[in-house]
């Protein structure tokens, strides 16, 4: 693999992480890492969406009118999203019902979408998949974090798996509610941000240059009442 594929893999993971970085993609985040297993999966699902979407819409990219891109594009993502929502129901029906619509508005993903756009309608098929695939990557890394994070300390396991005996059960720890609700999720994606941004210090934004305020002296004399 050269240097550039490479690049194109990794480069969403930490340098350009799809939500710690460009914060897209959050609505998931908050909504299905309750728990590490429907994190999982929905992880497995974007990038499987991810990866064939942009090799289906760089495969036909010289072929779509510039004016109807956009239709074509949420079609076609639409179709892999419809595909990957009835094999879970197939396959992984109790997680399924836990992700809930929340399968079907892979359609709204930012991501998805601003990678097919961005980069599927300029790069060659192979490119493109790498691409989907380290967003898919950069976005799975952010999710399985904040859903180990939530199920361990909200719930004392991990993938129903007993890592801290809870008090109820004879044991020492004290599952923390506040994990098992949404809002949690914002304060544990702020501090894998707070983390990356401390390694990568590059990643911080830089303030806004402000204008100078104009000189007083430069400025017209006030003209009093009267005067013409």
């Amino acid at each position: 693999m050269s240097t550039t594929s490479i690049r194109t893999l990794t480069r969403p993971v930490f340098e350009e992480n799809p939500i710690a970085l460009q914060m897209l993609g959050v609505c998931s985040a908050l909504a299905v890492t309750k728990s590490l297993a429907t994190a999982l999966t929905m992880c497995i699902a974007v990038t499987a969406v991810l990866c064939a979407s942009n090799a289906a819409i760089s495969s036909i990219r010289r072929l779509i009118p510039h004016s109807i891109r956009l239709i074509v594009q949420i079609t076609m993502i639409a179709s892999f999203v419809i595909v990957v929502d009835q094999v879970l129901k197939a396959y992984a029906w109790e997680v399924s019902k836990e992700l809930s619509v929340f399968v079907g508005l892979i359609v709204t993903n930012c991501i998805v979408l601003g990678r097919a756009e961005a980069f599927a309608m300029h790069n060659p098929v192979r490119a493109s998949v790498l691409d989907g695939l380290g967003n898919g990557l950069g976005y799975s890394v952010v999710l399985i974090a904040v859903g180990s994070v939530r199920e361990l300390f909200g719930s004392g396991s991990l993938l129903g798996f007993v890592m801290f005996p809870q008090v109820s059960d004879g044991g020492w720890f004290m599952p923390v509610a506040l994990m098992r609700s949404p809002p949690s999720a914002f304060f544990v994606i702020a501090g894998l941000i707070w983390l990356l941004r401390t390694v990568r210090p590059a990643q911080i934004e830089q303030p806004e240059p402000t204008s100078p305020e104009p000189d007083s002296r430069s400025r017209p004399l006030a003209r009093k009442r009267g005067e013409p």
